[in-house]
C-alpha cells in the first residue's frame, strides 16, 4: 500500500503544493518564502521520516499569515489523504523533545476529530521573523484538515527559537509514531466505533 498524497491549494492569497510520502526517509524540499517556516517544516520531515516537498507562493507583501495558514491546511489535508481510512495504524503518538534549555511535548491522536491545544510562554512577539501567534495557528490549521487531535506544549524554555523548533521536532516524532503501521491490528481501523 502506497501512503502518499499530492495536493494543490490555490486561493487569491496563496498557491501551495504539497507532496507527502508517509513511508519515506526524511528527504525534503521546502520553499514557502518564509525562511523560518521552511526550517520548522524540515524538522517535521526529518523527525517524522516523511519525504516532503512543499512549494508556496503567497502575499508576503502583506505578511506571512496567509502563507503559514495555507501551508498548514494543505499539509494537513495531504496527511489525511495519505492515511486513507486509517486502518492498521497506531493512531496515537507522542514525543518529548529537549533542545538546550527547552523541553517540548506533542501528543497526537489521528482520531478523525480535529482539535488543537498549544501552550507556549513566548519571550517576545516575533520568532524567526514571524509573529509567535502563527505557531499555534499553524498547529490548529494542520489539526483541522488532518482531522487530528494535537496537543503541543513547551514545558519550559527561554529562547523562542528553541521553543518553536522543539515543538516542530516533537510534532514530527509524534506523527511518525501515530501513522506507523501496527501489524497486530492487521488492517483493522483502530477505533471502537469501527471508523475514524
Amino acid at each position: 500500500m502506497t501512503r502518499t498524497a499530492q495536493l494543490t491549494r490555490k486561493t487569491r492569497e496563496t498557491t501551495v503544493e504539497v507532496v507527502l510520502n508517509l513511508d519515506g526517509s526524511g528527504r525534503h524540499t521546502i520553499a514557502t518564502g518564509v525562511g523560518f517556516l521552511d526550517h520548522l517544516l524540515a524538522h517535521v520531515a526529518v523527525h517524522g521520516l516523511f519525504d516532503l516537498t512543499i512549494r508556496a507562493e503567497g502575499d508576503l507583501h502583506v505578511d506571512a499569515h496567509h502563507t503559514v495558514e495555507d501551508v498548514a491546511l494543505t499539509l494537513g489535508a495531504a496527511l489525511d489523504k495519505a492515511l486513507g481510512d486509517r486502518a492498521g495504524i497506531a493512531r496515537i503518538g507522542s514525543a518529548y523533545v529537549p533542545m538546550d534549555e527547552t523541553l517540548a511535548l506533542v501528543a497526537v491522536d489521528l482520531s478523525g476529530r480535529p482539535y488543537a491545544v498549544t501552550e507556549v510562554a513566548w519571550s517576545g512577539p516575533m520568532v524567526g521573523g514571524i509573529p509567535v501567534t502563527l505557531i499555534p495557528h499553524f498547529i490548529e490549521s494542520f489539526a483541522t484538515t488532518s482531522r487530528s487531535n494535537v496537543h503541543a506544549r513547551v514545558l519550559y524554555g527561554r529562547d523562542d527559537h528553541h521553543q518553536a523548533e522543539a515543538l516542530f521536532k516533537a510534532l514530527g516524532r509524534a506523527l511518525e509514531a501515530a501513522v506507523r503501521p501496527d501489524s497486530r491490528r492487521d488492517g483493522v481501523i483502530p477505533s471502537t466505533k469501527g471508523v475514524l
